[in-house]
């Protein structure tokens, strides 16, 4: 630790366990100057609204905010694909000067007669928030000429942090829930909350639970639709995966509908089988749910369990390094590496809460660096000097592993492999072991400079 420089306003969010007593700083706003890896409040609410796939997505602002966030999720339909096209005011010096409802008004106008959308979100980026278009006003307007609800998503970039953007999209998701029928729903459904299927993992869950004898009534938001989310308020139970996107969501539909809910995790055996568990526990009145919830986890386990034990014989002793937007989804990579007889050396996250980097200190190895806002230097200095050999995180963090010359996993938005379920431990098992067995990393000159100036990780 004392070898890496860093920047003084960070250290209270940097903490290298057994070092000295936990203490860490987060949930504030990233320091002026190092370059976080931590996305915007406008990139927060996309990446959760995004995949709706029936909807309109219109970003009022300059050209450079769609471009940014065009395709962001990677989310598979299995129907409409209008999620997919990226569309934007493209706000000029002419309209920051004399303003862009016009613009607005016009753009939304004319893309709801062409696309004929069940729904159409509204984001407002930084230099909307600066100009002071009235952005609700206009969408107004426009639900009441086009019979659509128009709904604004409150999210100028500099208003907070990413998770900032979250709770601005589950404000305007929320304005969707009650507003359908909910005929036809079963006592025994649910809603999952914060699964966006990346790579298909929606449909693979879907498949579980429905297998289990229970239904399910919408998804927020993978391979979404308006109408399922306008009748969500009739489930029975929320399941929420992504804690830091969609809890948010989850706390207003209990509060306004009485609807509980469970925190959930899809990734890795243990987790996937308790979330299939705690959902057959809550409607313990039907014992046959659990009865078949059993028999599920079996037949899955079994099939997947010989070729994780002959990829563990060749990865025992590995070190990994985790970089994820959300603290939960560390918690089963963690778990998850452990099956591989991987060591992890350095987790953060850019949402991390408190409570979370306490779990992740009681789940690491003393020596384990724990991070949250981290910037580039910082990850780049801790893997040279843990010895990482692998990297798990997302897009921006790909070119950082690959610079320091070690295996890298994308968990992110962009994968296209389906990495949560039984069928998906498998996959990323997989994964892992092409990347990290490679012979190509024998060559990269940062591990061969590594060798004499960094001490064992205690394992």
């Amino acid at each position: 630790m004392s070898a890496i420089p860093i920047l003084e306003a960070r250290k209270a969010q940097i903490h290298q366990k057994g070092a000295e007593p936990f203490d860490i700083t987060c949930g504030k706003h990233s320091l002026a100057g190092s370059v976080s890896q931590r996305a915007c409040v406008f990139c927060g609410s996309r990446v959760v609204l995004y995949p709706i796939a029936d909807a309109l997505h219109l970003i009022h602002g300059p050209i450079g905010c769609a471009a940014y966030t065009w395709d962001i999720r990677g989310a598979l339909s299995s129907g409409p694909q209008l999620h997919r096209l990226s569309f934007s005011t493209d706000l000029r010096e002419k309209d920051v000067i004399f303003g862009g409802e016009k613009k607005l008004a016009a753009a939304l106008d004319e893309l709801i007669d062409a696309y004929r959308p069940k729904a159409a979100f509204v984001y407002s980026t930084c230099i909307v928030g600066i100009i002071g278009d009235d952005v609700a006003a206009v969408c107004r307007k426009l639900a009441q000429d086009k019979g659509i609800p128009v709904l604004p998503v409150h999210s100028e970039g500099f208003k907070g942090t990413k998770k900032d953007g979250y709770k601005a999209a589950c404000d305007a998701l929320f304005r969707l829930v009650g507003t359908g029928s909910t005929e036809g729903i079963s006592p025994l459904s649910i809603n999952i909350l914060g699964e966006f299927n990346i790579g298909g993992e929606a449909w693979m869950i879907r498949k579980y639970y429905e297998e289990m004898g229970i239904q399910v009534v919408s998804i927020m938001t993978g391979d979404g639709r308006v109408d399922d989310v306008a009748r969500s308020h009739g489930a029975s139970l929320n399941v929420v995966q992504c804690s830091g996107a969609l809890t948010f969501m989850a706390d207003m539909m209990k509060e306004t509908y009485g609807i509980p809910y469970i925190r959930a995790s899809y990734f890795g055996i243990d987790d996937m089988a308790k979330a299939l568990y705690d959902v057959a526990a809550h409607f313990s009145t039907q014992p046959t749910v659990m009865e078949t919830t059993r028999r599920i986890v079996r037949r899955e386990v079994s099939a997947i369990m010989p070729e994780l034990y002959r990829l563990k014989g060749d990865l025992s002793g590995k070190r990994a390094a985790i970089y994820v937007g959300g603290a939960f989804k560390a918690f089963s990579l963690i778990k998850a590496l452990r099956y591989l007889g991987m060591a992890v050396v350095l987790v953060g996250s850019q949402t991390g809460s408190k409570a979370d980097y306490a779990t992740l200190q009681e789940m690491c190895n003393a020596g384990t660096v724990i991070l949250d806002d981290a910037n580039p230097l910082e990850l780049s200095k801790y893997i040279i000097e843990k010895r990482a050999d692998l990297f798990i995180g997302g897009v921006k963090e790909r070119p950082i592993a690959f610079k320091m010359g070690i295996g890298f996993c994308d968990h992110n938005h962009e994968r296209k492999i389906p990495l949560a379920g039984f069928e998906g431990m498998l996959h990323f098992a997989r994964e892992v072991h092409a990347s990290v067995t490679s012979p190509v990393w024998q060559f990269a000159p940062a591990r061969k400079l590594a060798g004499h100036r960094e001490e064992e990780f205690r394992a």
